[in-house]
């Protein structure tokens, strides 16, 4: 699985790479890394096309524990490549400040005989050797000696390793496509400096060349280079969030409709087999025993849905399994299997699937907590389901209006049948829209078939079911402006 992969140094033969590899640091699992390294033969994405000049594979551990490592580049069979080694340097985010610098440029040196220069700008910082390391490097602004850059953002780590006093070096070139750019010159800031600059007082900074400095009596620069806004901000992480004392709110939604078989009868999905388990027991343990640990009270609503109930034997699409509407939390994982067990034989499996009246459910009190101008509460609905949906326009619509809530769906497919309309509502390959055509604003559901995990570890249902909601939390805060609850200001 390719991570990611660098940009491209242009007829190099000792390149520094300033793209950043992020990855996540699981102390508990063993990370296997493989660095391979290609010679660029032609534009083509696919590795294949390029030359391969070398592999170095490691685990995260090994250079997490070193810092900094510098190996022998190998060939598939483990013998030495060539003379090439490989440098791999691993450095902490935990510093989650990210800076925004919007840079110009005025009256810089022409370097082409023909027509004008085409600038970039390349910003270095000092590495523990002493030696400059390139951080970052800016477009090419085409045919122009009074360039406009894009704005960009890194992370402040990157750019000045979070120390806003250290000294950073900007150099700027004019752009050839051999790769022979010329230099134009050079200045030396630092991010405190930068932070000067206001929309209405942008800071100018003086661009050296120190040869024509040298030879040039009156030589004043080489061209200005304008710092229009320098903005320093947090770019919170789930885990900003979970430690500022966001609590999880979880809620199991289970699918009690006839398709499921009469539970006594050892072919259906809700029969307990001799272990105590069942295909609906284990989706609620793998996923809820790991979010258990996000919620303080560890009390969850446990719904039930497509069943008829005693004493009338009217159906329900929204019914507290302990048979408590008022109160129907259970506690911990192991109530909500308590309150299953204990509701089987009193229900009358009935009909149709339908899903929205338990997405509104949760909705309802993830809206009432978006009166709380604070990232304190986000609530996860776990629906367990054997099948198609019947109420299919009505569960787009709620899904699209749970889109803005501080909310996501997990549906855990049980059995063998036809999951067509499951994947449809997990937006992953498209917008997920209401049948009146309103888009949702993000994905908030994931869907994942349990029989795919039938003979796997239980670990890997709960990753695949979860992988998603880091992200999803993150994105729901960020969206609406909400800082973790105890933040700092950047």
């Amino acid at each position: 699985l390719q991570l990611d992969r660098t940009e491209t140094a242009v007829n190099n033969l000792n390149p520094a790479f300033s793209k950043k590899f992020i990855v996540d640091y699981h102390f508990e699992e063993v990370q296997k890394l493989k660095f391979a390294l290609f010679d660029q033969d032609k534009s083509s994405m696919q590795l294949y096309e390029h030359d391969f000049l070398g592999e170095f594979s490691c685990t995260l551990g090994t250079i997490v524990s070193s810092k900094k490592i510098t190996r022998t580049l190998l060939l598939g069979n483990g013998k030495p490549a060539g003379k090439g080694m490989i440098t791999i340097a691993a450095q902490e985010l935990s510093d989650n400040r990210v800076i925004t610098l919007s840079m110009a440029g005025r009256k810089l040196d022409k370097k082409d005989l023909f027509g004008k220069s085409d600038p970039f700008l390349e910003f270095y910082k000092p590495g523990d050797d002493g030696k400059w390391m390139l951080v970052h490097r800016t477009e090419v602004i085409k045919y122009t000696l009074d360039p406009v850059w894009k704005p960009f953002t890194v992370p402040l780590v990157s750019l000045c390793d979070g120390d806003v006093e250290k000294l950073i070096k900007v150099m700027c070139y004019d752009y050839d496509s051999d790769g022979g750019h010329d230099f134009i010159g050079e200045f030396q800031t630092s991010v405190a400096k930068m932070r000067e600059a206001q929309d209405a007082f942008p800071l100018e900074l003086e661009c050296i060349n120190p040869k024509k400095q040298k030879k040039k009596k009156n030589y004043k620069n080489s061209g200005i280079i304008i710092v229009k806004s320098c903005k320093i901000t947090r770019d919170f992480s789930f885990l900003d969030y979970i430690l500022g004392g966001c609590q999880l709110m979880f809620t199991v939604g289970i699918d009690f409709t006839a398709s499921n078989g009469n539970p006594r009868d050892p072919s259906s999905l809700h029969y307990i087999n001799p272990m105590g388990t069942n295909e609906y027991l284990s989706a609620i343990w793998a996923v809820g025993q790991i979010i258990q640990d996000y919620d303080s009270d560890k009390m969850f609503p446990a719904l039930g849905f497509g069943a008829q109930l005693p004493p009338d034997w009217k159906v329900s699409h929204e019914f507290a399994i302990n048979f408590n509407p008022t109160n129907p939390f259970c506690s911990g994982v192991e109530g909500i299997v308590q309150a299953y067990s204990a509701c089987l034989p009193h229900i009358r499996f009935y009909g149709p699937t339908n899903f929205s009246p338990i997405v509104n459910h949760v909705a309802r009190f993830a809206a009432q907590a978006t009166q709380q101008e604070a990232a304190s509460q986000y609530f996860i609905l776990l629906i367990i389901t054997d099948g198609v949906i019947s109420d299919m326009d009505e569960t787009r619509h709620a899904v699209v209006q749970a889109s803005k809530l501080p909310m996501s769906i997990i549906i855990v497919g049980v059995g063998n049948a036809d999951f067509a309309a499951m994947e449809f509502l997990d937006g992953d390959s498209r917008v997920l829209r209401s049948h009146t055509g309103e888009e949702a604003v993000r994905d908030i559901v994931q869907f994942v078939p349990f029989r795919d995990f039938r003979n796997a570890p239980k670990e890997t249902l709960a990753k695949a079911v979860l992988a998603e909601l880091p992200q999803q939390v993150v994105q729901y805060f960020k969206h609406r402006n909400l800082p973790p609850i105890n933040s700092e200001p950047a």
